[in-house]
């Protein structure tokens, strides 16, 4: 008999939620559940908010922004990505950011290939209620240096917050 893979669903309340640098993300799916090849993560990022810059050689990141708008940054270009814009983190290493420098909580629905991203943010992360949004932690000097270590595990590179200007 032939082996037929079953179908993966994830309901609207289902999902990992994590405080992320002051972010709300939802592990939709993870690599666990597709064995390595992607994983899809919710992004809601209240005003203010977003990763400082940060580069990750090995893996393709996309962001789609189903609400509000994002400011993407990277050594050569600025864009503001808007609802229903597509924005495309090519492997490589391209040092990037992205930031909501509006008054409106962004969401942006991040696919990362291969899989792993969403495993950083599970270790650095702080689960928390759906909806809801912590404030950025205050990092120490050992605090950074202890999170570019873990960074470093999961194939990125952290650069310093005024590193695209």
């Amino acid at each position: 008999m032939k082996n037929i893979p079953s179908l993966t669903t994830v309901g609207p309340q289902e999902g990992q939620v994590l405080s992320v640098v002051g972010d709300s993300y939802r592990v939709i799916i993870s690599g666990k559940q597709t064995n390595g090849a992607y994983a899809v993560i919710d992004m809601l990022v209240p005003p203010g908010a977003g990763p400082g810059p940060h580069s990750h050689a090995g893996i393709q990141e996309s962001f789609y922004v189903l609400e509000g708008e994002i400011e993407v940054k990277t050594e050569t270009k600025t864009y503001i990505a808007k609802k229903g814009a597509f924005v495309n983190i090519p492997m490589g290493g391209m040092v990037h950011c992205f930031k909501n420098k509006t008054d409106q909580v962004a969401q942006l629905l991040c696919t990362v290939v291969p899989s792993g991203l969403e495993e950083f943010f599970q270790e650095i992360g702080k689960p928390i209620p759906a909806g809801t949004f912590l404030p950025p932690p205050e990092l120490t000097h050992e605090d950074i240096e202890q999170l570019k270590k873990i960074a470093e595990k999961y194939g990125q590179k952290l650069f310093p917050p005024d590193y695209l200007g």
